[in-house]
């Protein structure tokens, strides 16, 4: 039962491109970055500031008691001096689509947005944010639905509710179409200014400076648009870089682990069917509907997975590449570099939607968690070269930000060989939509061939679903993080949870964890 479709990664790249209207010649003319964004208000000297972070938090399945607003509750009672939140990706499920922005992420953080106090009148393509919202792209904001399915969701009456009884499937009647509901709540979109009218409105709002390069001004409370789907921002001497990881996360070719692949797909698909037969009407249970709807996603995502490298494989086998995203990931590596070369800058974060490391258990082997990490590697790698002796021992990202896995999780590399040693990974991706469980192998991450294994990633602290039965917890989950003034950087990680268990609710913030 595939609740979406995906378009291929050289659409999405097109279809995003479209959209800001990537290589016109006026942004070449007025020399405008167009993946750069000032923030007003940017105190521009290394002062103390903190921020939030959240991910995969776009429900509708908990009509009441519903944990995205229990995490929202959290970020308003911790974050009042917050000066940017952070979004991990998956702002909407289930296939992002425009039908589901009013109710899963309007209402669940109204207090954020202009006008949020009457939200049932807002527009979801024309939020304008009170303190600066910055997401990326989670691969259930580029979900479509099938044809039939779609269909099937927009009927009305009895057959529809009928539906949901069985199986809450929290959609519309139609998908993203290739992320464009996203695009048009959170970017400058220009295709939608006229040609005659483009010179002005570039004028009007990308009149700001940085590194002498013009970008676009963010004005909290007055223009609250993003220039593209990766882009990068400073705030108090810190550069964020912010990626669009759906066009480099496509697995990497099996090669002889294809019969293992194609063994464990059969077992999945049994688990599905079994599944199915399963279901009953649970409608005044809405944790049990939660649950089922959970287990069904997450046999969904290991197929889909799954399909993607076994398509990669054959791809390898006809003499065809796998699709990455070239463009994104040089940027990224120029704009590193130029970053480490700048005395003004005292630090570098990244966030992107996709972990490269992450011990939840249904998202640390697959094959897109290791073809970002291939990826990453490769830029990172790339920097270091570029770079020499200039980290002076410091890695080359502070700290990194993800998604996807539904946990909230920090974890260490170590040695790893690559430029992406020593960086410390905050995963989170547990603010709302459903928990999984961290892998029963435990903390520790492992890579080589076998006899030859060393450790890579080690996880300090993993907040999710734990305990059975009457003992069940499920830890919901955000981050404030707080940066100290001054050189090197200095960060301390406070985890803001909503935990349920035993049907209460205990909102609580966690003990700080120091980089």
């Amino acid at each position: 039962m595939n609740l979406a479709s995906e378009a291929g990664i050289t659409t999405k790249i097109q279809r995003m491109a479209e959209r800001v209207r990537w290589g016109h010649p006026e942004f070449i003319r007025r020399g405008i970055d167009p993946c750069r964004l000032a923030i007003e208000g940017d105190p521009q000297r290394p002062e103390a500031f903190s921020f939030l972070v959240l991910g995969d938090s776009g429900t509708g399945l908990h009509r009441r008691h519903s944990p995205q607003r229990r995490v929202a509750e959290q970020l308003l009672a911790h974050g009042t001096d917050a000066r940017f939140l952070l979004h991990t990706g998956d702002v909407v499920y289930q296939v992002g689509s425009s039908e589901q922005y009013p109710d899963n992420f309007i209402r669940p953080y109204r207090e954020w947005i202009v006008g949020g106090e009457d939200w049932r009148r807002l527009r979801y393509d024309q939020l304008v944010f009170r303190v600066p919202f910055l997401p990326v792209a989670g691969n259930h904001d580029y979900y479509d639905l099938p044809l039939p399915l779609g269909l099937l969701a927009g009927l009305t009456g009895p057959p529809r509710r009928l539906l949901r009884a069985w199986l809450d499937l929290d959609v519309g009647w139609h998908g993203s179409f290739v992320g464009q509901a996203w695009a048009r709540a959170f970017l400058d979109v220009l295709s939608a200014v006229s040609e005659a009218d483009l010179g002005e409105h570039l004028g009007c709002t990308r009149s700001a400076t940085v590194d002498g390069a013009s970008c676009l001004l963010y004005r909290p409370g007055r223009f609250t648009r993003l220039p593209h789907r990766y882009y990068t921002f400073r705030w108090a001497g810190v550069d964020v870089f912010a990626l669009d990881s759906n066009t480099f996360n496509h697995p990497l070719p099996a090669g002889a682990d294809d019969g293992e692949l194609q063994r464990r797909r059969g077992q999945l698909d049994a688990e599905r069917s079994e599944l199915l037969r399963s279901l009953g009407p649970l409608t005044n249970d809405e944790d049990a509907r939660a649950d089922r709807a959970t287990l069904a996603e997450q046999i969904d995502e290991q197929i889909r997975d799954i399909d993607k490298q076994l398509a990669s494989s054959a791809s390898a086998r006809a003499g065809r590449t796998t699709p990455v995203d070239e463009g994104q990931l040089d940027w990224l590596s120029e704009a590193l570099i130029a970053s480490w070369r700048n005395p003004d800058v005292r630090g570098r974060m990244l966030v992107l939607h996709h972990p490269p490391y992450v011990t939840e258990v249904s998202k640390w082997d697959q094959g897109q968690t290791k073809a970002v990490r291939t990826q990453l590697r490769r830029v990172l790698d790339r920097v270091a070269a570029a770079l020499g002796d200039l980290p002076a021992g410091r890695p080359l990202l502070d700290l990194a930000f993800s998604g996807h896995a539904h946990c909230l999780e920090v974890l260490d590399t170590g040695d790893t060989g690559h430029g992406d040693a020593h960086i410390p990974w905050a995963i989170c991706g547990g603010s709302g939509y459903s928990l999984r469980r961290q892998r029963p192998e435990g903390p520790e991450l492992l890579e080589g061939p076998p006899g030859a294994q060393r450790v890579v990633a080690r996880s300090r602290l993993f907040l999710g679903r734990s305990g059975r039965g009457s003992s069940l917890r499920r830890a919901y989950s955000a981050l404030r993080v707080e940066v100290a003034a001054g050189t090197p950087l200095q960060l301390t990680l406070v985890p803001l949870v909503a935990e349920k268990a035993a049907g209460e609710w205990k909102p609580c913030r966690g003990e700080g964890i120091v980089l």
